[in-house]
């Protein structure tokens, strides 16, 4: 990781470089018409962040299914081409499923369009993402990435708190703590060895490395970063609004059918932001969230869904979940 290591280099001084980050003029909402609950999601969503009426976007997808085939989504992406306006920067969509097109996530696929040099068959090495840990706060005009998040649940009262709790963590400066677990399952811990790096990224908050299976009964988590299939007592702990927490496992982006824990837990119990992998990905650490990275970006400034973004190297195979604009440390 020494290109991570080398860009986050005097990142300590985190007060000295805030950024712009995204506005909701930069964001288009995408709703499934066809859904009942993904258009409900979407007219509130754009109520209370008052995005534009002209960056509403609508699309007619198949609601009993999880996946995509490519061919329907290159039509899906003709369509979305025509309705979106060239200033547009990112995409939020309202719905929870489909999660996958192909061998991609749905919101690789909407960001990058779809591209099988983003897909993996088994253990290989994928595309790398041009928004990595960049300082851009215009990633389409920058880069031709429309970064994507899906504002994802499975009933309106779940997507509403998810919601009101990302618009109420704007401007808050938390104090909470990021909690770094380093766990038993081998496999899936590969990112403790690069945990060390958070402590330099996060500059003056607080960062506990702790080597357990789960966190338990903490009131202040911001960040919560651990490698599990399954993650206990989550709802034991308090999620500050605007916290971001995700588990290092193969299909925890399989958010609707997964054999695994889902990364929809993370939002239910408090989380204003997840991310998983919705086909295997094998255990490498680029197709992830890299903590360091997320914090960096986060606590400068960047909404959710820049943060989320910047932080994965490769992230074809991966969903990001939450509400996007949250953006706790502007």
């Amino acid at each position: 990781m020494g290109l991570v290591t080398g860009l986050l280099s005097g990142c300590g001084e985190i007060g000295a470089d805030i950024s712009d980050g995204l506005k909701p003029k930069d964001l288009a909402i995408v709703v499934n018409i066809a859904d009942p609950l993904s258009v409900q999601i979407g007219e509130y969503y754009r109520k209370r962040r008052r995005i534009p009426k002209q960056n509403w976007i609508e699309v007619a997808l198949p609601t009993h299914q999880t996946e995509l085939s490519p061919i329907d989504f290159r039509k899906l992406q003709r369509q979305l081409q025509r309705q979106t306006h060239p200033s547009i920067q990112a995409y939020a969509l309202t719905w929870a499923a489909p999660y996958r097109v192909g061998c991609m996530s749905i919101t690789a696929a909407f960001a990058f369009g779809f591209d099988e040099k983003y897909c993996a068959q088994g253990c290989e090495v994928t595309a790398p993402s041009p928004y990595f840990n960049q300082d851009s706060s215009e990633p389409y005009r920058d880069f031709r990435v429309r970064p994507t998040m899906a504002i994802a649940a499975t009933t309106f009262p779940k997507a509403k708190a998810l919601i009101d709790r990302g618009i109420r963590s704007d401007y808050d400066r938390p104090k909470g703590t990021a909690y770094l677990l380093s766990t038993s399952d081998g496999a899936r811990n590969v990112r403790a060895r690069d945990f060390w790096l958070a402590f330099q990224a996060a500059g003056d908050f607080a960062v506990e490395q702790i080597s357990a299976d789960q966190l338990r009964d903490r009131r202040d988590v911001m960040f919560y970063f651990t490698g599990l299939t399954q993650v206990e007592k989550l709802r034991s702990n308090r999620f500050l609004p605007g916290a971001v927490a995700d588990h290092l496992t193969s299909f925890g982006g399989m958010l609707t059918d997964s054999s695994q824990m889902s990364s929809l837990r993370w939002l239910e119990a408090g989380a204003t932001g997840s991310y998983g992998t919705v086909v295997e990905p094998c255990n490498f650490p680029q197709k992830y969230p890299h903590p360091a990275v997320l914090i960096h970006h986060y606590r400068r400034g960047d909404t959710l869904i820049e943060a989320y973004w910047k932080s994965v190297l490769w992230p074809g195979q991966g969903i990001f979940i939450g509400e996007p604009l949250a953006k706790p440390f502007r």
